[in-house]
């Protein structure tokens, strides 16, 4: 099983780093499946999220305006689970490697990107996971403690990467 997690400390830097790390696989031409992401400052209000699917889109909003005075979740399921669809489709075509943006709620509650990042162990394709401290617990019970966490550098991410791909070809 090659599967390995990041967190960032900063809000939306686990996001910036899994971008990056997509793009860095790209420019190598490394075939990349999953789903990276982009928020939109919206001024005093919150960020707009978007997910580009991997590798070349096309780019979904995830969430939902909810007004300025909302606290709950703003994840949109259906486009969450439309992205979920695309994913799948286009992992069945193969991929050298799987990048989740993040394995949220959606995911600690059964649902989400859980059965793309099973469909990818089963094929021992390398898999990436973007995790935060509030499912961090969910996440290592649906993997499993073999896991491996990665520090939140691009270069540690592109080592380990490297190393699932039987270095094939230099990464980084």
């Amino acid at each position: 099983m090659q599967i390995a997690y990041t967190m960032a400390p900063g809000r939306g830097d686990t996001d910036l780093l899994l971008f990056k790390v997509a793009e860095i696989l790209a420019s190598k031409g490394y075939i990349t499946c999953g789903t990276v992401q982009i928020n939109t400052e919206c001024g005093e209000g919150p960020c707009d999220m978007d997910v580009k699917v991997l590798p070349q889109g096309p780019t979904l909003r995830i969430s939902q305006s909810l007004g300025p005075a909302s606290r709950g979740c703003r994840l949109d399921p259906d486009s969450l689970e439309t992205a979920v669809g695309l994913v799948t489709s286009r992992l069945v075509l193969g991929a050298d490697a799987v990048i989740i943006n993040k394995f949220g709620k959606h995911e600690a509650e059964g649902r989400g990107f859980r059965s793309v990042i099973a469909d990818a162990i089963s094929r021992d394709i390398p898999v990436l996971v973007g995790i935060n401290a509030l499912n961090s617990d969910a996440f290592l019970e649906f993997v499993g403690r073999d896991a491996i966490q990665l520090e939140p550098f691009e270069s540690t991410i592109l080592d380990w990467l490297e190393a699932s791909l039987n270095g094939a070809q230099k990464v980084a």
